[in-house]
């Protein structure tokens, strides 16, 4: 049977991008000029892009026209691992000291000779054992007031703990209003939830209190997510009369508020938590990948009373508890202050970091918070990120564009840098050729 006219244009130009004939970033004919060329209709030119876009062979900017997509780099929700290729990070943000494996080796033997061993062979209460729960929140008075450690539940990560919130609290199709830019977990939740994602105007990584208060009135929303301290991937801090406008829409509106501090260590002053303003419409997630190690996954929720059933049962539907042996490891560390100097040394190590940063791409050019390792870097007018990822990944090194961060349709043209697990003394010279590769697409 003879294809459709569309997918024989579609296998044309698949052929001609797999052949190396059309390079990434190539800009493809407008549609109608497209239809023009190979005299076809509009609409067959339309269906013959819609397929390509389909097998990720090019990519729609809104306003900007249509491109060859990079076939190398994955179209995907969020951020995806770089394979062990030699190639260094600057996607994933993997903080790390030398003094982290000794950290291990001490916490191991402790556990060790701990008397309640066996009791990590067991299985464990759904929201975590009483006494860590408890350990956990008393840890975090000072930054968000008394916790009941009755409505902290211990997750395996941060990220587990979004989505046990978001398999568990809302059903497919409702509404979540979000940063225009925002973390590509949470969109990947998100998507697999089938939840529409409504991007909320505002300025540098700070929600727009009346645009969220718009966006409400103009369609049903049932939540809004928020990173207020430290948003990744902008490092932005709300002030707090801005907290206080968007509690207000939140409560105008009946908005549960979901508050992701994966990065709210690194702000040392921070402004009150949405938690500590909210606690009747506000669930906190935080976690400890960042202040310790990625690899150890633990994290937290804390939600208001009436949600707490509904969360252990997602937890138990995961993974029904998070692992006794990293909950006691974490929380024997927060207990010898082991967590709070981690802490102390990741803002250091990346106050040291930015410094290299801004020196080699201009104190004007990035968008980031003074203790994070992570920036982001704003391309001029007509540059596209997509060459530059491309250009730097055959300098080996692994980049990304906006696109994994973007809920809106039109993606900004940035580079997301994450060097917090680059050594320090490879920084200059990577730095150095990220400037080197923008200035050529300048």
């Amino acid at each position: 049977m003879r294809k459709a006219r569309y997918i024989r244009l579609a296998d044309m130009v698949s052929s001609a991008i797999q052949d190396g004939k059309l390079a990434p970033g190539t800009k493809l004919p407008t549609h109608r000029a497209f239809a023009e060329r190979f005299k076809v209709a509009l609409a067959t030119a339309t269906r013959a892009y819609a397929e390509l876009e389909r097998r990720g062979m090019i990519v729609g900017e809104a306003g900007r026209g249509t491109y060859v997509r990079d076939l190398g780099l994955p179209p995907t929700l969020g951020l995806r691992q770089t394979a062990s290729d030699g190639l260094i990070d600057l996607v994933f943000n993997m903080p790390g000291d030398a003094g982290d494996a000794d950290m291990l080796r001490a916490g191991l033997r402790r556990l060790a000779a701990a008397g309640d061993l066996e009791a990590m062979l067991r299985y464990q209460p759904h929201a975590g054992r009483t006494h860590e729960r408890r350990i956990i929140a008393e840890s975090l008075v000072a930054t968000l007031g008394p916790v009941d450690p009755d409505c902290l539940m211990v997750t395996s990560g941060a990220q587990h703990g979004l989505t046990i919130i978001f398999m568990g609290l809302f059903r497919r199709g409702e509404g979540i209003a979000t940063d225009t830019l925002t973390y590509p977990g949470f969109k990947s939740v998100a998507a697999l939830q089938g939840l529409n994602l409504i991007p909320v105007e505002g300025c540098g990584g700070a929600m727009d209190p009346e645009d969220l208060d718009r966006q409400c009135h103009a369609r049903t929303v049932r939540a809004v997510y928020l990173m207020p301290t430290v948003h990744n991937p902008l490092g932005t801090v709300i002030d707090k009369a801005t907290r206080l406008q968007i509690i207000e829409i939140a409560r105008k509106h009946d908005l549960l508020i979901i508050e992701d501090a994966a990065y709210a260590f690194l702000e040392p002053d921070p402004p009150p938590s949405l938690f500590a303003l909210a606690p009747e419409r506000t669930i906190y997630v935080g976690g400890f990948s960042k202040s310790l190690a990625t690899g150890l996954r633990l994290g937290y929720v804390i939600a208001p009373e009436p949600h707490i059933d509904t969360l252990l049962e997602s937890i138990r539907a995961t993974t029904w508890n998070a692992p006794a042996l990293i909950s006691g490891l974490v929380t024997s560390w927060i207990e010898d202050g082991t967590l709070a100097k981690s802490e102390q040394n990741r803002r250091r190590d990346g106050a040291e970091r930015q410094l290299l940063c801004r020196t080699a791409l201009g104190e004007r050019s990035i968008l980031s918070h003074r203790n994070a390792g992570f920036a982001w870097l704003p391309l001029d007018n007509g540059v596209r990120a997509e060459p530059i990822v491309t250009l730097l990944k055959e300098f080996g090194i692994s980049a990304s564009g906006a696109e994994p961060f973007a809920t809106t349709v039109a993606v900004p043209q940035a580079l997301r840098l994450a060097f917090g697990g680059v050594p320090r003394g490879d920084l200059p010279a990577v730095f150095q050729t990220v400037r080197d590769a923008v200035n050529k697409f300048r």
